[in-house]
């Protein structure tokens, strides 16, 4: 296998959730198409039909992306499931620190970012659009 790549569902706030993290990792979308594009013989599998995301994708690095969608149906059913996070490995501590600070404003810090026993500098924060990011450099485990 060569990569594994987050996908990311919202209910109607994809585009502004993605405009953010563009901000933060400080990247180009590699592709963002909307709904109201999907040629007409293909909309029986797409029930949206508007300005919403179809799919995005956010290259972070040479071997990841985060990918996303707006999929209200989708989402309905994921409400259920909150047992995942995201984790960036950062290159530097001021990197690590960056991401961090702006990825928790507006959101929830929920582990300061700090030096760890297992000798990681770590933190963990929830983001505006109530997704759960691990920021670390350092010893992995």
């Amino acid at each position: 296998m060569s990569t594994v790549n987050p996908y990311i569902y919202f209910n109607g706030n994809c585009e502004e959730a993605f405009n953010f993290y563009k901000s933060v990792f400080q990247k180009e979308f590699a592709y963002l198409g909307r709904y109201k594009d999907v040629p007409q013989n293909d909309r029986q599998l797409f029930q949206e039909s508007d300005e919403k995301i179809m799919h995005v994708t956010l290259p972070v690095s040479k071997e990841t992306a985060i990918m996303g969608s707006d999929n209200r149906e989708a989402y309905k059913e994921l409400l259920k499931y909150s047992n995942f996070s995201l984790i960036i490995h950062a290159d530097s501590k001021e990197e690590a620190d960056r991401v961090f600070n702006e990825m928790s404003e507006g959101g929830q810090i929920k582990m300061p970012m700090n030096q760890t026993f297992w000798g990681s500098y770590y933190g963990i924060c929830i983001d505006k659009f109530g997704i759960m990011w691990k920021i670390t450099i350092g010893a992995e485990i």
